[in-house]
């Protein structure tokens, strides 16, 4: 039986890169040797890594622009106190949308004020806040770009005369933005790029160096893009099958390509949650997420019930996170339209079970 797999993250990646991904692993470039054991100093894995770099530039159309990009370990945790380490000098301001904006707070703070402009605490992270203004004289200011935990994207980013920081872990790569709005991004590898195990971050140059304190080395962007983003061991296979991935999206047609697939897909899955009336939307409708969308049963006596229709249907991953309960539909890049119709199918199956 065919999985559906809506997990969260790590999560699911297009088939044909699993399958090239597959064979490398036993044989990489017909060379005798597996991808994981040859050296990362070799002209094999160079070429990955700077393909791996140079498709992230162009994908995001920031070629030529002042802007480098870096495969770095650590996850998107690592970034919370890495881009406050190097940017931040006395003061940044933070926009509360949920759980990881809320870590990115903490890590921060160990290094200057900060300023929480805005947040939507107050109901539990579910919808983006709008109408705030900007202080002055910041460092930067820092957004999630969509809340995987809570089902909220940011539609209109800040305008702020402050660097622009982003956390996009969860829809990088997903829809069309002016990316050369922001001055550093960063994104874990895990929902639509690659494997666990590397972060994609991009960061405009000229952000750089304007800070007193002494970085250490691991943590000094500058120190990082110096050595082509190979100061250290890489995580060699995870960037192999990012590099991979965003092969697939190129030649898919890009962004604007998968946006209007991943706009198809959310358009299925919400019609459902709203026409049915044994669910109902947890996120705020204009702030729903096109990566996940997050549902309740309006009665949870049809919990068990449900539970089994969805993993006999070979359903998978689609519980709700412990802070919201209910269930979570990650419909990232790869997630094919065939797989959202059989989540909605069996949603339509219980309306006319009930």
């Amino acid at each position: 039986m065919k999985k559906h797999n809506f997990s969260a993250g790590p999560c699911i990646l297009p088939q044909e890169v699993f399958k090239e991904a597959s064979q490398a692993l036993l044989d990489y470039n017909d060379s005798g040797l597996s991808i994981i054991e040859i050296s990362h100093r070799s002209k094999d894995f160079v070429d990955i890594m700077e393909e791996a770099r140079s498709l992230a530039l162009e994908l995001l159309g920031l070629e030529g622009k002042g802007y480098k990009a870096l495969f770095l370990q650590g996850g998107a945790s690592t970034q919370f106190l890495m881009a406050a380490y190097n940017l931040l000098t006395s003061k940044a301001g933070y926009i509360n949308t949920g759980s990881w904006s809320d870590k990115a707070i903490k890590e921060a703070k160990l290094f200057g004020k900060v300023v929480e402009i805005a947040s939507s605490k107050d109901a539990n992270y579910n919808y983006i806040p709008k109408g705030y203004e900007i202080p002055d004289s910041l460092d930067y200011v820092h957004c999630t770009s969509n809340n995987t935990i809570f089902g909220t994207q940011i539609k209109d980013f800040p305008a702020s005369n402050s660097p622009l920081v982003c956390d996009m872990s969860s829809d990088i790569f997903s829809r069309q933005l002016d990316f050369s709005k922001f001055s550093l991004i960063y994104a874990g590898a895990q929902k639509n790029m690659g494997p666990a195990g590397t972060t994609l971050v991009v960061v405009k140059e000229d952000i750089l160096g304007k800070i007193n304190r002494q970085i250490p080395s691991m943590l000094d962007y500058q120190v990082h893009i110096s050595k082509g983003s190979m100061f250290n061991t890489p995580p060699v296979f995870a960037v192999y099958v990012s590099m991979l991935t965003l092969r697939w999206l190129k030649q898919l047609g890009g962004i604007p390509a998968i946006e209007e697939l991943n706009e198809k897909k959310a358009k299925l899955i919400y019609s459902e949650i709203d026409l049915n009336p044994l669910f109902k939307g947890f996120a705020a409708n204009e702030d729903r997420s096109t990566m996940n969308a997050t549902f309740t049963l309006v009665n949870e006596d049809l919990k068990e019930t449900f539970d089994t229709m969805w993993k006999e249907a070979g359903i998978n991953g689609v519980n709700g996170h412990r802070s919201v309960g209910g269930y979570r539909a990650s419909m990232y890049n790869a997630m094919t339209m065939e797989s959202v119709a059989a989540l909605v199918d069996v949603m339509g199956d219980l309306e006319r079970k009930a």
